[in-house]
């Protein structure tokens, strides 16, 4: 890795330039849509990785930051979660503060990222909701440590480099997610100026995550073609290994229909704490749930009177409950997540005519 920034921002460029090539490889789709939004997708991952690598790498100064949001997506990012991230190091203390917003779910998370190595997220500790204290009106004190704490512990390990805070709505529309702020505990009193080798080494590492995360997702997609229409049954340690919640089991799918068809999921919910589908591109980002009906979950969804959720994903709406619109792509990727289910049924699915609704 070169110190001189001139010659480190050319290499960042043809790191970029390097992953644009997976836009052009045999198994992503010719459809001129899905090649635009390939591009689309390297410049978000571009701009998040700069956020992280270069803007919030000062351990002794971190702050929470959206490394997943409505215009930049990350590997079946779930439209109802708040993300927040923050950039620590194992070997240092922390202590979070902020208060419960509304939402139903709340998790927080210490992580070992490699995306920019190998594609993989280790994590190192967690904290569901119900195994923190909260104060009467919702407030928290969490420490982030490798040594032990009384309560409230979130476990480090040294090599401990993200903390990830996720709040999942229910209804977007009344719910609220929380506040949370991170300080480091004995760290120095003010951030030392820019070093050129933190820089040069930050535009190096956003280039690699740019790779990285790409190409783990890419392949995630090609995985799941193999299975057209169909919920596998795949290891969830390799959702894992990407940094899913442990508590969180994913079924992923890939569909492909023609302009006249619709693609039917059936499924019985299990008892869970939450659970939610999301209709995705092939890059893994879900459609834009700002404008289109493209998500439901739990508090939204409408189950029929033997329980059995029913959706319908086609081009137009077809006046039927659960339909979700496939925003002008023949083909992409779909998730249904089972959060804290006991039992985690996988869909059946079909295809049908349109006329046949």
């Amino acid at each position: 890795m070169s110190t001189n920034p001139s010659v480190a921002w050319e290499a960042f460029c043809q790191q970029l330039a390097e992953a644009g090539k997976l836009v052009l490889d045999d198994k992503v789709p010719k459809d001129p849509l899905v090649q635009t939004e390939g591009y689309r997708y390297l410049s978000r991952l571009t701009k998040l990785a700069l956020e992280q690598y270069v803007e919030a790498v000062d351990p002794d100064f971190p702050f929470f930051y959206q490394l997943s949001h409505e215009t930049a997506k990350i590997g079946a990012d779930n439209p109802d979660n708040h993300y927040l991230n923050t950039s620590i190091k194992g070997d240092c203390d922390y202590r979070i503060t902020g208060k419960l917003g509304t939402m139903p779910y709340f998790s927080i998370v210490a992580n070992a990222m490699r995306y920019h190595i190998d594609g993989s997220a280790h994590a190192t500790g967690s904290l569901m909701m119900d195994e923190i204290e909260w104060g009467p009106n919702g407030e928290v004190e969490i420490i982030a440590s490798c040594k032990p704490h009384a309560k409230n512990w979130l476990r480090l390990e040294p090599d401990a480099s993200v903390i990830i805070i996720r709040q999942s709505y229910m209804d977007r529309s009344t719910e609220r997610p929380g506040e949370f702020k991170i300080e480091r505990i004995n760290g120095p009193e003010r951030p030392e100026p820019l070093a050129t080798e933190t820089f040069c080494e930050g535009l190096s590492r956003a280039g690699q995550f740019v790779q990285g995360v790409s190409k783990t997702f890419f392949d995630w997609a090609c995985l799941f073609q193999q299975y057209p229409n169909q919920f596998p049954d795949i290891d969830q340690s390799m959702f894992q290994k990407a940094g899913g919640a442990a508590d969180i089991y994913y079924a992923h799918a890939y569909w492909k229909i023609a302009e006249d068809e619709a693609w039917i999921i059936e499924v019985q919910p299990p008892a869970c704490d939450y659970w939610n589908f999301q209709i995705d591109n092939f890059w893994m980002e879900s459609f834009d749930y700002r404008f289109r009906e493209v998500t439901l979950n739990k508090h939204t969804a409408k189950l029929d009177e033997d329980g059995m959720l029913r959706i319908v994903c086609c081009k137009d709406n077809a006046g039927v409950a659960n339909w979700m619109d496939t925003s002008g792509h023949p083909e992409g990727t779909a998730l249904i997540r089972w959060v804290g289910a006991t039992e985690h049924p996988l869909p059946t699915t079909r295809i049908v005519k349109l006329n046949e609704l």
